[in-house]
């Protein structure tokens, strides 16, 4: 190890201290993007992360303002034209903390529990800011930054980044880099440092079926009329096969097989068919034949319901035959799926399948493109060597099944690969009450962004 590194690592252990105390005043500020009333108080976040870069000397510091929430921007160039540029990627807000009466402690009060600190935004993602910024400042105390920094924090990922995409495409040259660095992921276990390096797209779309004019007694209409909550529980239905492959027309066309390397690669994740079987609580596992649970997850599409609305729903009984029926469907994307296309696909599915009994719309709701990277590039590389020097342990690649839509539009409007990691564990309780950070695990986390800066310097 050399003596720039070892200093900087020691620096960061000395200091942890004073690490803990800027977490726990960032997770005080309560930025809920989705709530008008947190207005100022997402306000008040960005311009904690501004006194944050400004002790940290960086430059060009901007609080770009957009439709909703804003964005902050800063950047360290010293390192000179020779040595990579790295963008660092990070959320400030947080989702609700709601229900409060299931919280052990005020949600926006961070509070030391033996190892954890419980706050809403303690994993997601502050905690995690918050190692990127102690493993620049640890460089910048003892000796050089190795690399060139940008620095982008926006304040609506919780709410799904309405305008980051904007952002991105009107600031290409500000953005320009070599690589992303995004630590909005996380790790397997306490012991499996972990590499995400691809995400799955989303197309949600709500359809709406129509049929009679009004509700009808489905005494004296029933059999007569068809019944649009029928129709539409039977067009649900016919969306998969019985081998659980998904039957839009065209639908697998552009999905991007998965190679045996990666399949071997995959079954090292301890994720197996008996985990999604635990944690699920489900009586048995369901999905597309020939594949893995955590294939299924990870590397092939999905389709499913995520809410059905129709007729008398309150207690007792009621006859009505119901003139709507309504359902929301998500589509999970992998590797070359477009949402666009989807959308055509489903709408060539409906046209094909739908009687002539009822009307129908479907209205798109939102959408993420997909994204892998590649595994083989520098950043990666430079990462893998950093979390194996961390915990002693060669890390896992993941494919992860939810999405993340900034790593496809950097790769999109960048023509940037993404170095995608985090420090927070399946347990850190995400969007739920009672949301913790493990400390062992963000120290290391913040000794492997050490080594992962001086390892792309290098």
């Amino acid at each position: 190890m050399s003596d720039r590194l070892e200093a900087a690592l020691d620096f960061a252990r000395n200091n942890q201290e004073q690490t803990i105390k800027e977490l726990k005043e960032f997770i005080s500020i309560p930025s809920i993007s989705t709530d008008p009333q947190s207005d100022g108080d997402i306000r008040r976040a960005a311009e904690w992360l501004v006194s944050k870069l400004e002790n940290l000397g960086m430059q060009n510091i901007t609080i770009f303002p957009t439709e909703r929430h804003p964005i902050v921007y800063g950047e360290l160039l010293a390192a000179g034209n020779q040595k990579p540029t790295v963008l660092i990627y990070g959320h400030y807000d947080v989702q609700p903390a709601e229900p409060l009466e299931l919280w052990q402690s005020p949600a926006f009060e961070p509070t030391m529990k033996d190892d954890k600190l419980f706050g809403r935004g303690a994993s997601d993602m502050k905690g995690q800011i918050i190692a990127t910024l102690k493993a620049v400042e640890s460089l910048i105390r003892t000796g050089k930054m190795p690399v060139n920094v940008k620095f982008i924090f926006e304040g609506e990922e919780e709410i799904g980044s309405p305008n980051l995409e904007d952002f991105i495409e009107n600031n290409q040259q500000l953005l320009a880099c070599d690589l992303n660095l995004n630590p909005d992921s996380g790790m397997l276990g306490p012991d499996i440092p972990t590499i995400t390096y691809s995400l799955r797209g989303l197309a949600y779309f709500e359809i709406r079926l129509s049929g009679p004019s009004r509700d009808l007694h489905s005494g004296l209409y029933g059999g007569a009329v068809h019944n649009p909550a029928r129709v539409l529980c039977e067009l649900i239905a016919g969306m998969h096969d019985k081998s659980g492959r998904i039957t839009l027309p065209g639908f697998y066309d552009a999905v991007r097989p998965l190679s045996e390397e990666e399949r071997e690669e995959l079954s090292r994740l301890p994720e197996n068919d008996g985990f999604y079987l635990d944690t699920s609580g489900a009586p048995a596992l369901y999905g597309e034949e020939g594949f893995t649970a955590v294939e299924r997850v990870g590397a092939r599409p999905s389709l499913d319901v995520n809410g059905l609305l129709s007729g008398f729903t309150g207690e007792g009984s009621k006859t009505v035959l119901p003139a709507t029926a309504m359902a929301k469907i998500s589509i999970r994307l992998v590797p070359d799926q477009d949402p666009g296309e989807i959308e055509n696909q489903l709408m060539s599915y409906l046209e094909a399948n739908a009687p002539r009994t009822v009307s129908w719309e479907v209205i798109p709701l939102s959408s993420a493109l997909p994204s892998i990277s590649d595994r083989k590039t520098k950043g990666v590389a430079a990462l893998s060597k950093a979390l194996e020097e961390t915990w002693g342990v060669r890390p896992v690649f993941k494919r992860m099944g939810g999405s993340i839509p900034v790593v496809a539009q950097m790769q999109k409007l960048l023509g940037v690969e993404s170095a995608l990691t985090g420090f927070g564990l399946p347990d850190d309780n995400l969007h739920a009450p009672n949301e913790k950070l493990h400390l062992p695990t963000f120290y290391k986390g913040i000794d492997a962004l050490i080594r992962f800066f001086t390892f792309v310097g290098e």
